[in-house]
């Protein structure tokens, strides 16, 4: 009879509001929020998941032991390029400012019980 393989352990799921926490505070390329406002204020909600995909993306890539300089490179690229932007001057460390943030955060992963 053929040993089976044991079951793999789910994924940790992250926690959205975290994340969203760390990237409206430390990371808002496009200037969206105006001083004072939190991406969950009533009037943020129709553009609340504007950087979701990029933040998701930073943050996986972190959890799969992508080198930080790697991940900071990603943000700077999505931020001068994919969003049209243009190098920024304070981009490089606006990332590593969500990268050491993500990397800090104890909270943001659920890890199934």
């Amino acid at each position: 009879m053929p040993l089976l393989d044991p079951p793999l352990t789910p994924p940790p799921k992250i926690k959205l509001s975290r994340l969203r926490d760390i990237g409206w505070s430390k990371w808002d390329p496009i200037g969206l929020l105006a001083d004072g406002q939190k991406w969950d204020d009533e009037d943020c909600q129709p553009f609340a998941d504007e950087y979701d995909s990029y933040l998701l993306q930073a943050a996986g890539q972190l959890r799969r032991g992508v080198a930080e300089e790697e991940v900071v490179g990603y943000l700077v690229d999505i931020e001068a390029n994919y969003m049209g932007l243009g190098p920024a001057r304070g981009a490089a460390a606006r990332a590593k400012e969500v990268v050491a943030a993500i990397q800090a955060d104890e909270e943001l992963w659920t890890f199934p019980k």
